[in-house]
């Protein structure tokens, strides 16, 4: 299907990979992994052609379709979410207005309503409009969302209908990167198995460790220049890494060994006449064996002890009969809720369920129209959503920031800790004010990290960051001895921190007092009828 061979890219003057060969076959469903900032995205441009290459060859068969889900979607213009999920063609639009007309009109049997229907079923219309309506109910649309102008919606539901198009297609190699950014928890599950019933092959760049595993056979890593195949799913990547380094350092150490060894009978009897010949064949085996680099050491999780929060009461916040409303829709009526101390609670359900209301009411930064928020005595708040910039100071630099907000911590922990959130040693002495928005995402749970309140109240928070990064993350919260809050789409996040799962639709807070496996097993939540396509 695709076969790389020899590929070379440099940028900058940093040399990305080289010699870097990759091989995808029919049907294979294949992960690109590395750390930020190796190639995996330049890759896909080069596949693409959206980037030349400095050498190498890159062959795709030439009977295969290649699709990839762009990462800005654009205007859409005055098409509606079905139309752009269909990705029908003029011809196609223009028959289906046709069709519509004449039946509107009551002329279904003139030439032109005939010729329309002709093209239609010859530009298969009608198998895809009842193939798109199934992909984009299981991406989240309801029924009355699919002739909506796509301009109505939010970039990321304009996101999701432009992926429905690339599945609807269905083309021989799917391209995907980061393709679960824009899904949330029920979406995105049926986006999984969905693809593991694909019938083409997938080439995909995640940082969604739960969502490899469930998808992907194949791993090729870009490390060191080079890209290294390992077979099986993410977690058994990581497995294989660990065992090839390990059995890389014994032969460097062996041959190490080996070449002290001759080198010492050299140094011993370098000045020996007799063994001037022995001498010089050694010098030669040295000289002519094929060195065993150095393995680098995997990069490694850093594991840092913050400051623990002071104790809260029991009861740490509570909502009393609270009612909420956006204009005419109703989000919650008499909502009681309430967190007890050291509750580690994942908040689970469609888009648009009332997940972040809940969460910026429990905060304070949303007001319920009616009802009490009681907030314990000692309870200190903290809040982390993807808006949190403005928490930061412009001026400062991210060192100095995290330094700040640690209570005058030591430049040297700060920059560890700045490490395992991909911040490098340059970055950490730029100003706040020059930083991106995904940058200062991760700046400001950073601070969090280092100055820690008694209940974190967290949307999204694995947003931006590696998959190292989630687990330093993941580290770091089980070691929180305070009250968690939390909303995400990353089921291993979800499966490592939670303790109790409340389930959150149609203003309906349902509670389950067990883990995420506790509440599907217990709501029967994604069952067969679910994924049906």
């Amino acid at each position: 299907m695709l076969t790389i061979k020899k590929l070379r890219k440099a940028m900058g003057g940093r040399t990305l990979f080289e010699d870097a060969d990759m091989v995808i076959n029919w049907g294979e469903r294949v992960a690109l992994v590395g750390a930020n900032g190796t190639g995996k995205s330049t890759i896909f441009k080069i596949i693409l052609g959206k980037e030349e290459k400095d050498s190498g060859t890159i062959n795709i068969d030439e009977y295969g379709m290649v699709g990839y889900l762009e990462q800005e979607a654009g205007n859409p213009g005055e098409a509606t979410i079905l139309e752009i999920a269909t990705g029908i063609s003029d011809e196609l639009r223009d028959a289906m207005a046709t069709i519509r007309e004449g039946e509107r009109d009551g002329t279904t049997g003139t030439p032109e309503f005939a010729a329309a229907q002709d093209k239609y079923e010859e530009l298969n219309g009608y198998q895809l409009e009842p193939k798109a309506k199934k992909v984009l109910a299981g991406l989240g649309y309801a029924q009355e969302d699919f002739k909506r102008p796509a301009n109505v919606f939010s970039g990321g539901w304009i996101m999701r209908a432009h992926l429905a198009r690339l599945l609807v297609e269905e083309p021989d190699l799917l391209m995907l990167d980061e393709p679960t950014n824009h899904l949330d928890l029920n979406s995105l599950m049926w986006f999984q198995r969905y693809l593991q019933n694909y019938p083409g092959a997938l080439l995909v760049i995640s940082h969604d460790r739960s969502f490899m595993d469930g998808v992907i056979e194949k791993v090729y890593e870009i490390d060191n220049q080079l890209l290294t195949p390992y077979e099986g799913n993410y977690s058994r990547y990581l497995e294989l890494k660990d065992e090839r380094y390990h059995q890389d350092m014994r032969s460097f150490q062996n041959q190490k060994k080996e070449i002290a060894k001759i080198q010492s009978f050299i140094d011993r009897f370098r000045s020996v006449g007799s063994k001037a010949s022995q001498v010089q064949s050694r010098l030669k085996m040295i000289d002519k064996m094929d060195k065993v680099p150095k393995p680098r050491k995997p990069r490694k999780l850093f594991h840092f002890h913050f400051p623990q929060p002071p104790r809260s009461t029991q009861r740490v916040i509570s909502l009393e009969n609270v009612n909420k409303s956006y204009g005419d829709k109703v989000i919650y009526k008499n909502l009681d809720v309430h967190i007890e101390r050291e509750d580690r609670i994942v908040l689970v359900g469609p888009n648009g369920g009332g997940k972040s209301t809940l969460m910026k009411m429990l905060a304070g930064v949303e007001k319920g129209d009616s009802g009490k928020r009681n907030v314990g005595t000692t309870t200190k708040i903290g809040y982390f959503s993807q808006h949190r910039a403005a928490t930061l100071d412009v001026n400062n630099t991210v060192l100095r920031e995290v330094c700040e907000a640690g209570g005058g911590m030591r430049d040297d922990e700060a920059r560890s800790i700045l490490g395992s959130f991909l911040f490098k040693k340059e970055d950490v002495v730029k100003r706040v004010g020059v930083l991106s928005g995904g940058e200062k995402s991760r700046l400001s749970l950073v601070k969090f990290l280092v100055d820690p309140p008694n209940l974190l109240l967290m949307d999204e928070p694995t947003t931006h960051l590696d998959l190292t990064s989630i687990e330093a993350l993941v580290s770091a919260l089980k070691q929180f001895e305070g009250t968690l809050v939390f909303i995400s789409h990353d089921v291993h996040f979800i499966r490592s921190l939670a303790k109790q799962t409340w389930h959150i639709e149609g203003g309906e807070v349902k509670k389950y007092a067990g883990d995420y496996d506790y509440y599907l097993q217990k709501s029967g939540a994604f069952g067969k009828d679910f994924f049906d396509v």
